[in-house]
């Protein structure tokens, strides 16, 4: 690889959520208010702002800079899209049993509920407005809206965590930011892809890959004039071994171009800059002119604004194999350019912590700020010097240790250059990117896959060799060895606090919270196999070290910790490389000489339940 250098409203319509689901934390809805995302009435007026663990969406008066009313909804709301003709908003409730609400602005209560798939994060409305399309997220799939009879109709699978959509302006296509890589992480490509689907036949007719690494895309937005579609993402430098962050060597921070009309790849580029990175970029949107382009970045609590038409012009000569800066003399050069944006963009301070979603009107940009339960605003009229303000949106008590720690934890300023945040590699509330690194605690040359940081304080030893000797340690370890910043005792004792507080989701494989009739046929197997005797209740873990035979050259004898399999449905791929996609891969293919469990004399049906039982933890 090469070395890295360096009118008048939009509503957005991609969300870019950090949320406390149902049953994943101990914060209280009463606590903090955590706003996520945010839409503007059609006359820019009014703003819109979800609050996802206060349950509820501020209604923030544009003209007098204040919050005039809340309104009440059911959950963790996390989505927000207007009705072309802006008389309804559309609430997303990221919980197990997931809903969208439907909210008359006019009279400002949810007028209907409607029941679509597990853990919600987007709705987008179809031009017309007829239908809404939501991101299931832990489905796996896209739910299809119909307004007239309030149902959810259809559904159209995609590859992983759909988190954002954006719709054409015809309304034929929808573009589906999916969050996590699908397949093996031992191979040379693994990344995430965006989902292309027809609407009218209601399937997904292309996935876009994006370059090796991609990861935690967060955000989507079209242009428009329907040209291109932005999508905000890490490019994860996953095949480096992690001696060092300078220059981009272990995560970067990127927006990916895609030609609408084409759909496929233009090219993805880095917004970081050669020394300073600009952690977890988030949400995505375009003055109406299309003329800018805005992303906020959650980790560094900043706005980007890229000049489109600069950017694009830059995109094409590089294409043509002009030389456009010190590194890019090709379009394969650009994803490693660190100063490809030198002169494009400006990158603005914010003054609020945790920006999310965010809407334009007029030069004003209106940005949800999570942690700090603010709406921050900055004019971005170039003529003018940036000043960045945040306005409360309502009380807020005084953070705890778990919210510090959260806080924390999504915090790129802990880090050396600002490149990374903990959950630039354990994304969705401290669970796993899906990718392997070579990290510095067991030697190199040998990558491991990311672990989800769930039940870690309760699981020792820690890293799947088990070379820290507990989560306490591994978290100390990381800040110094994968931040590379030394930092005071009390910063680690609170994300130890953030960690400990987090709590299993329930299945999607679950049937109204309980087990499938397959999957008690499972759990019999389960015994039957000896699964339990490595893997009993309730952590599914007997904290044991064993060589399965998986270990490959040099660790080709190794023990390797036995993990839990509380939550195994949202932690693939499998195994200590990630080599094993599915968990009938695990139980099948990678199951040698039965070292595994005994599962080479069950039936095809068997290993089907045996799966569904473990995919229900």
């Amino acid at each position: 690889m090469r070395q890295l250098v360096g009118r008048t409203i939009l509503l957005t319509s991609v969300l870019c959520v950090i949320v406390v689901l149902a049953g994943a934390g101990t914060t209280l809805a009463a606590d903090y208010l955590s706003p996520v995302s945010v839409v503007a009435s059609t006359d820019g007026k009014i703003l819109y702002i979800a609050e996802a663990t206060a349950g509820q969406v501020a209604v923030f008066d544009v003209g007098s800079g204040k919050v005039s009313k809340t309104i009440a909804v059911a959950d963790s709301p996390t989505g927000l899209a207007l009705s072309p003709d802006g008389r309804t908003l559309y609430v997303t409730s990221a919980v197990p049993e997931g809903k969208v609400q439907l909210v008359n602005v006019k009279r400002g209560g949810v007028t209907a509920g409607i029941a679509v798939g597990y853990g919600p994060e987007a709705v987008v409305a179809a031009p017309g407005g007829k239908t809404l399309y939501v991101c299931n997220t832990f489905n796996n799939n896209i739910g299809v809206i119909d307004l007239a009879s309030k149902k959810q109709t259809a559904t159209i699978a995609v590859p992983r965590e759909p988190v954002a959509a954006a719709i054409t302006a015809d309304g034929k296509y929808l573009f589906v930011a999916n969050r996590l890589p699908a397949g093996a992480s031992d191979e040379d490509y693994a990344a995430s892809v965006v989902s292309v689907i027809d609407t009218a036949a209601k399937k997904v007719v292309k996935n876009i890959q994006l370059p090796n690494g991609s990861q935690s895309l967060r955000g989507i937005a079209i242009s428009p004039d329907g040209a291109n579609a932005y999508v905000t993402q890490i490019l994860s430098r996953y095949q480096l071994p992690t001696t060092q962050l300078e220059r981009g060597w272990m995560n970067t921070n990127a927006l990916t171009i895609i030609d609408v009309p084409g759909q496929k790849l233009i090219n993805t580029c880095l917004v970081d800059d050669v020394d300073l990175g600009g952690a977890n970029p988030c949400g995505v949107v375009l003055t109406a002119d299309g003329k800018q382009i805005l992303i906020t970045h959650a980790g560094t609590h900043e706005l980007s604004v890229i000049d489109r038409a600069g950017l694009h012009a830059k995109l094409d000569k590089a294409a043509a194999g002009e030389k456009v800066s010190d590194a890019s003399s090709s379009a394969d050069d650009v994803p490693n350019d660190l100063a490809f944006l030198v002169g494009l963009r400006r990158r603005l301070k914010l003054a609020g912590n945790g920006p999310r979603g965010l809407a334009v009107i007029g030069t004003n940009v209106y940005i949800a700020e999570y942690f700090t339960g603010t709406l921050g605003v900055i004019d971005i009229n170039p003529e003018i010097r940036p000043r960045a303000k945040s306005i409360a949106l309502g009380a807020q008590k005084a953070m705890n240790k778990v919210r510090i720690g959260e806080k924390h934890f999504n915090d790129a300023n802990l880090c050396f250059q600002k490149w990374q945040s903990c959950a630039s590699c354990h994304p969705g509330n401290a669970r796993a990117d899906a990718l392997n690194w070579d990290l510095l605690n067991d030697g190199l040359g040998n990558p491991k896959n990311t672990k989800s940081l769930l039940l870690a304080h309760k699981t020792p030893p820690s890293m799947i060799t088990g070379i820290r000797a507990n989560a306490k340690v591994g978290v100390r370890s990381g800040i110094r060895f994968i931040q590379f910043a030394v930092r005071p005792e009390e910063d680690a004792v609170a994300i130890d606090e953030y960690l400990m507080s987090l709590k299993p989701l329930p299945s999607p494989h679950l049937e109204k919270g309980k087990l499938s009739s397959a999957a008690r046929k499972g759990e019999k197997i389960f015994k039957k196999a000896g699964c339990i005797e490595c893997h009993p209740a309730p952590l599914y873990t007997n904290l044991t070290k064993y060589n399965i035979g998986t270990g490959k050259n040099r660790e080709i004898d190794t023990e390797f910790d036995t993990p839990t399999l509380v939550e195994a449905w949202r932690t693939r791929p499998y195994f200590h490389d990630g080599r094993a996609v599915t968990i009938k891969d695990v139980l099948t293919k990678f199951n040698v000489d039965d070292k595994h469990g005994e599962t080479s004399k069950l039936s095809a049906r068997e290993i089907s339940d045996l799966a569904e039982f473990i995919l229900s933890l």
